[in-house]
């Protein structure tokens, strides 16, 4: 490999793979078709950093790794230093049917292959501000999850201890929690059930801060405009129309189609077909499954209020006979219809069926 490296002139286009781990960076360069070198190294930006421009002055360095959980920051960090940077998902990277051997070595040899071909499909990185704003709507996903596990452990509890029959939660009202703290129990479970009680009290109290903070947000400037346009569609408050705004952004023109967008929201059925043989199977799942979550409950509301969501959800659920494939059906059209309303930059308008 070193003959290749030492070979390196400047103007010269570098493709780099990097698979990104915990803690080392595997790295694959390769140049006119060749690979120049391979290395591995601690997965610290300033060692990277070094070693590109060390080893390639003068060079046109192109970089790809696969989005993970470091999310965007090695991004942001080569693009402010001047180097071209592609995030790739890492179900759109492309490889031989027949590869049965996977290691971190082949993952990058990969990734720096499908950069020099130019086959790679790019994720959208969204700026930090959105980035930064998005994490408040996602933080709120997270107490909300904790929240159910709270309640289910206090279930749990009372059911184990035979002292649920006096408590049948519904929905968890405020008479619910009242009637929790009013429970005469044994000392030890006394104390058990108020450590719970307790968790989830700030749990709660954590809610309510995160959703006046995304309240705050539907007033920045930025959001403003799309924020509107969202929540006028019908089925959408605007607790939903911020939290999609800042998934989505701003700029729809990134989808050139109504397809291509509901293909991102994963709304859309996954194909088995070859030759002559068709074969539809589930949605794909792409994407954030919580925002999936949101525009089907959202859809259950429009479909009542809207003639051509109410014909398409019809229509789906007599030639399917399944409601739930129906309503998915009518998600992925209000999906459609949202794009289409932010790109004319036009308030949702009901439709009339002819």
């Amino acid at each position: 490999m070193r003959q290749f490296k030492e070979n390196i002139t400047e103007n010269k286009t570098i493709c780099v793979g990097l698979e990104d781990s915990k803690r080392n960076w595997k790295l694959c360069v390769r140049a006119d078709g060749n690979i120049v070198h391979e290395t591995t190294m601690p997965a610290r930006y300033n060692i990277l950093q070094s070693y590109l421009l060390k080893n390639y002055p003068g060079c046109k360095i192109r970089l790809l790794y696969e989005a993970g959980f470091r999310g965007f920051n090695l991004y942001d960090r080569l693009t402010d230093d001047g180097i071209e940077c592609v995030v790739t998902p890492p179900s759109k990277v492309t490889q031989e049917k027949c590869s049965k051997y996977k290691n971190d070595r082949n993952d990058c040899r990969r990734l720096a292959k499908i950069l020099e071909v130019n086959d790679y499909k790019a994720c959208h990185v969204p700026d930090k501000e959105r980035r930064q704003d998005r994490q408040v709507s996602r933080t709120l996903v997270c107490v909300q999850k904790d929240m159910n596990r709270i309640r289910n452990r206090i279930r749990k509890f009372l059911e184990y201890h035979g002292v649920d029959d006096n408590f049948k939660p519904g929905r968890w009202s405020n008479a619910d929690y009242d009637k929790l703290r009013e429970l005469i129990l044994p000392e030890t479970l006394q104390f058990n059930l108020n450590i719970l009680l307790t968790q989830l009290d700030e749990l709660r109290n954590h809610k309510k801060i995160l959703t006046q903070k995304l309240k705050d947000l539907c007033n920045k400037p930025r959001y403003r405009k799309t924020f509107n346009i969202i929540k006028s569609a019908p089925g959408i408050g605007w607790f939903t129309a911020i939290r999609l705004v800042l998934e989505w952004g701003e700029d729809m023109s990134r989808f050139p189609s109504g397809k291509k967008f509901g293909s991102f929201t994963g709304l859309t059925n996954s194909e088995y077909s070859t030759g002559e043989s068709t074969r539809f199977g589930r949605i794909t799942g792409q994407s954030a499954y919580f925002v999936r979550a949101w525009l089907i409950q959202c859809a259950w509301v429009a479909v009542r209020r809207d003639p051509a969501l109410q014909d398409k959800f019809a229509r789906v659920w007599k030639n399917s006979g399944n409601k739930k494939k129906a309503i998915v059906a009518v998600a992925r059209k209000l999906s459609e219809r949202l794009r289409i309303c932010v790109l004319k930059e036009e308030s949702y308008c009901l439709s009339l069926i002819k």
